[in-house]
């Protein structure tokens, strides 16, 4: 018959390794993964295609942008995504979710941010403001970016134009729209 203590020690040693575990991991689970759970979960996105999900999640222990990929039932980990301790929010998704545009405040600034999937990096799109901007959204192909802004002591709409030189975000085999 075993012990009493030496189970439960066994027991607390390996939830405290699980837990241990978990706390220094940097990249979200590959396996499945829920998204209803005990997390404050907010701000949701879809992308064009209904296969990807991006929200603001407190899973790991500080408030940010994740994404889930519906399909896979798995949260997708995104490499370079923040840089210092900018606060993120209000993310949008772009046609098959290679973009993710998002509002970041830089040192107490508001900035309207963007994060291409294939190249791994974020850029920021309209930085230095003085006003407030808020819920950035980016078009289905990720050319045009709209947000509200204050510049005029008002909530105003602004459209940002990304260039018709951008890699556009169109499903394969699709023909490119001439301008």
């Amino acid at each position: 018959m075993a012990h009493p203590i030496r189970r439960f020690g066994w027991g607390f040693s390996y939830s405290l390794l699980v837990l241990l575990s978990a706390c220094n991991s940097t990249t979200t689970s590959s396996g499945p993964a829920e998204i209803n759970s005990r997390y404050n979960e907010e701000q949701p996105a879809i992308s064009g295609n209904g296969r990807w999900l991006a929200m603001v999640s407190n899973r790991r222990g500080m408030s940010e942008i994740m994404l889930y990929d519906l399909q896979g039932r798995r949260f997708e980990g995104l490499l370079g995504f923040y840089t210092g301790d900018a606060i993120a929010e209000s993310p949008s998704l772009s046609l098959t979710g290679r973009y993710l545009v998002y509002l970041v405040t830089l040192d107490g600034r508001p900035a309207i941010a963007l994060y291409d999937r294939i190249t791994k990096r974020s850029d920021l799109l309209f930085s230095g403001y003085r006003r407030w901007i808020q819920q950035p959204q980016i078009s289905p192909d990720g050319r045009y970016v709209v947000f509200q802004s204050a510049r005029k002591g008002q909530w105003d709409i602004e459209v940002l134009d990304r260039g018709p030189n951008i890699e556009l975000d169109i499903p394969d085999g699709t023909p490119i729209p001439n301008p």
